[in-house]
C-alpha cells in the first residue's frame, strides 16, 4: 500500500463515506444529506449559508439539497422578520427521528475504524488529525 499521506487519508475517507452511504441510502438520504442532517441536530434553526459553510458544501448545492429534504418533509424552511434572502432551516419531527438514525450510523462507522484501537489512541488520533487540520487550513 502507498504510504503517502494524502492516499492513506483519501482511502479512510473514502471507505467511510462509502459505508455511511451505503447506510443512509436506505433512509432514502442522498450524497450530502447525512451531513446537513447532524448540523441541524446541533443547530437547528440556522440559515443556509451557516450550513453550506459548516458543511462546506458551496450555497447552490445547499439549496438543492435542502429542496429535496424539504419535499421528503425532513426539515422546513422559514423567513424570518420579513427577510426573503435569509431562510432559516429546521427539523421537523420526520427529520428528527431520521437524524438519530443518521447519527446511528455515524456511530457505527467510528467503530469500525476504531475497531482494535484503545480510547487513548483514538484520543490521540483525533487530537493529531485535528491539528494536521488547522496546518491545512491555514
Amino acid at each position: 500500500m502507498n504510504q503517502e499521506l494524502h492516499y492513506i487519508v483519501r482511502l479512510c475517507h473514502t471507505l467511510c463515506n462509502k459505508r455511511i452511504l451505503q447506510q443512509t441510502s436506505t433512509l432514502g438520504l442522498s450524497p450530502g444529506q447525512p451531513k446537513i442532517l447532524e448540523f441541524l441536530e446541533y443547530n437547528n434553526g440556522c440559515e443556509q449559508k451557516e450550513i453550506a459553510k459548516a458543511c462546506e458544501i458551496k450555497p447552490a448545492t445547499v439549496t438543492n439539497l435542502l429542496a429535496r429534504m424539504e419535499a421528503a418533509h425532513l426539515i422546513e424552511r422559514k423567513q424570518l422578520n420579513g427577510n426573503r434572502r435569509s431562510l432559516h432551516v429546521s427539523l421537523t419531527k420526520e427529520g428528527e427521528i431520521v437524524t438519530k438514525k443518521v447519527l446511528k450510523v455515524f456511530d457505527e462507522v467510528r467503530k469500525k475504524a476504531f475497531e482494535g484501537f484503545t480510547v487513548e489512541e483514538q484520543t490521540e488520533t483525533f487530537r493529531l488529525l485535528i491539528k494536521m487540520f488547522d496546518n491545512l487550513s491555514n
